[in-house]
């Protein structure tokens, strides 16, 4: 895991692409990467401590299939996670060309299903996970081309 001198700054651009989500969870930032890490293979690339503290992050980055993901401990940052408001609605998608070990792994890692893996009326595996942090997870692989 890299420490604070390590963090990158200029990140590798193939992951710099795209959307790139950017979670706050007061209080559970490192502990997220953690299991995204378990669950999701997910490549730690940096994080930066907050002051005065080894457990609180300001910015943590990870790479979880060729993408960036970017986390907070931070609540003044974006959405607020403390129950001062809605949490927002969607789920971050990976889309996998061996979408069943993904799932296995992230289940076996913690995740709750939402809506089981399986084959879809639109022909792609699909299913949908909470981690223990609140962020869904949608699991794809595309189906045959027909």
């Amino acid at each position: 895991m890299p420490t604070e001198m390590e963090v990158q700054t200029n990140p590798d651009d193939r992951v710099m692409k795209g959307v790139i989500p950017y979670l706050v969870i007061p209080g559970k930032a490192g502990a997220a990467t953690d299991f995204y890490i378990k669950a999701f293979a997910a490549s730690d690339l940096g994080r930066m401590p907050m002051e005065d503290t080894d457990d609180q992050f300001m910015h943590i980055q990870v790479e979880i299939n060729g993408g960036a993901l970017m986390l907070t401990d931070y609540a003044d940052v974006g959405v607020n996670n403390q129950g001062e408001g809605p949490m927002p609605r969607g789920h971050l998608q990976l889309v996998l060309a061996d979408g069943q070990a993904w799932w296995d792994r992230a289940v076996a890692a913690g995740c709750t299903v939402i809506a089981p893996y399986e084959r879809q009326f639109w022909g792609d595996n699909w299913g949908l996970l909470l981690d223990p942090f609140g962020i869904r997870w949608a699991i794809m692989q595309p189906g045959p081309q027909g």
